[in-house]
């Protein structure tokens, strides 16, 4: 049996360039035995040995192979025009990016792991999560969203001549951009003494014309949900801590991903 491939996107630069040490130590320590562990040889552009144009074999890479792992950091332009391939094709992919980095707005909505490869704790959390993301994929690959094929689903949505899909089609807009504004908050919820105001999730939710009297339930759970973190935000002296604020953004996760099933 041949060794599955997960071809690793990501900033190289220069030899002995902070950039490619970074990226090198990544490979090495998070990448490559976490994909290693679920049965996968990792390998980036410059570890290609076949003869041939490097473009076309990149390319090659991340049309065929059956997972790609991507690390963001750094903006890389090159990172991101290999990106947008292979969501074009909606194929299995991890995300990650360096810890403290903010994930770029139209790739903010797209679960993305944050490591600190110098810290070992950060580290391990990132294998396991790589190691869980993969496997979830395999499991079903099917359930794979990309900035792309959401916009790809809207517009055949909103271009249908049945009145119901073309109803469906807000419900997914606001389904994403909750997806997108849940994965700020993460980010943000890094530093426990530091909450973004929320009032905008609240009225982005109450704007909408849903239908299903399921989904109004739902969404008005979740408006609840938005409005204790606004709350909380609001007082310097709040009791709840970051643990806290996790369970209510994972039970807001969750509804939101309810809500994607139900409707779609």
């Amino acid at each position: 049996m041949s060794e599955k491939v997960c071809f690793v996107i990501a900033p190289i630069g220069e030899a002995e360039s902070d950039t490619r040490k970074r990226s090198d130590q990544v490979l090495k320590h998070v990448i490559a035995p976490a994909a290693l562990a679920c049965g996968y040889k990792a390998i980036r552009a410059d570890q290609i040995s076949e003869p041939g144009m490097i473009t076309s074999q990149v390319i090659q890479h991340i049309v065929e192979d059956p997972l790609v792992i991507a690390d963001l950091t750094d903006r890389n332009p090159n990172v991101f025009y290999e990106l947008a391939i292979r969501h074009a094709i909606r194929k299995p992919l991890v995300q990650l990016i360096k810890k403290g980095e903010q994930i770029p707005f139209d790739v903010a909505g797209t679960r993305t792991i944050h490591v600190d490869h110098r810290d070992l704790d950060s580290v391990e959390e990132a294998k396991r999560e790589i190691g869980s993301q993969i496997r979830a994929l395999e499991n079903d690959s099917s359930k794979l969203e990309t900035p792309i094929s959401v916009s790809l689903d809207l517009q055949m949505l909103r271009q249908s001549d049945n009145p119901e899909q073309r109803s469906l089609a807000d419900v997914l807009s606001a389904v994403t951009e909750l997806r997108s504004s849940v994965s700020g908050i993460e980010k943000r919820l890094e530093n426990p003494d530091s909450l973004i105001p929320l009032p905008f999730l609240a009225e982005m939710i109450e704007r909408r014309d849903i239908r299903s009297s399921r989904t109004r339930s739902m969404l008005a759970d979740l408006r609840h949900m938005i409005r204790e973190l606004t709350s909380e935000d609001e007082k310097p002296d709040s009791k709840k801590s970051k643990t806290d604020h996790r369970e209510i953004l994972m039970r807001i996760e969750h509804l939101t991903r309810m809500i994607g099933e139900r409707e779609f």
